[in-house]
């Protein structure tokens, strides 16, 4: 902007490149989604997993304290485990080069590694930022550590999720990306591997052809 005669002047060629940096901004966050940084972390030790039909590999519930909650993992994104949302499913499949069926046994192979992997008291971290879902019951975004572990790594390391959805900075100061970047690089080795949901990749793919 530039004052010509007391008169404040635009000066076009700033427009494009404003809207060229907001636009780069907005793609960037549409490609990672959301990210939280303003709540403090809250580590929450000896949590128990709580068994319930709604669980499944991205969002269950559990018991730290007195308190009991349902969560909802940081990154990643387990596969349905019916066709409650087709579309949903469809799209997780379609990800994944797999059959339907394929798919939710998958998401029902995730929900029991969960279920398996927090036998034993494990800690939760969160931020109490509210997750939504169809439960009228809050959910909080929440990342889950079982012996130095975090769940989601281990969920995509064997096939059963992607990296998608909410991401954040770690609790012990990794990026977000560095975290996000990591995820990928298990994917795509479970992708390689066949794992999970990724085993019937190869078997569509030779079809197609």
């Amino acid at each position: 902007m530039s004052t010509q005669g007391g008169i404040q002047m635009f000066q076009p060629w700033l427009r494009p490149t404003r809207l060229v940096v907001l636009l780069l901004c907005l793609a960037c966050s549409a490609s990672w989604g959301t990210t939280h940084k303003s709540k403090k972390w809250e580590m929450l030790t000896g949590c128990r997993y709580v068994a319930s039909p709604s669980n499944d590999g991205d969002s269950f519930r559990v018991r730290c304290g007195d308190k009991e909650f349902i969560l909802r993992l940081y990154f990643v994104d387990a596969p349905e485990t019916n066709l409650t949302y087709p579309e949903r499913t469809n799209e997780q499949a379609e990800y994944f080069g797999a059959r339907l069926d394929q798919t939710m046994k998958a998401g029902k192979e995730a929900a029991d590694l969960v279920r398996e992997t927090l036998e034993t008291p494990f800690t939760v971290w969160t931020r109490r930022a509210s997750a939504g879902g169809r439960s009228k019951e809050r959910r909080y975004y929440a990342l889950v550590q079982v012996n130095h572990a975090w769940l989601d790594e281990m969920l995509v390391s064997k096939g059963l999720a992607r990296r998608k959805g909410v991401i954040t900075n770690l609790p012990d100061g990794e990026n977000w990306r560095e975290h996000a970047d990591r995820l990928d690089a298990l994917v795509a080795e479970a992708k390689k591997q066949r794992l999970g949901a990724c085993a019937g990749h190869r078997q569509r793919r030779n079809r197609e052809e």
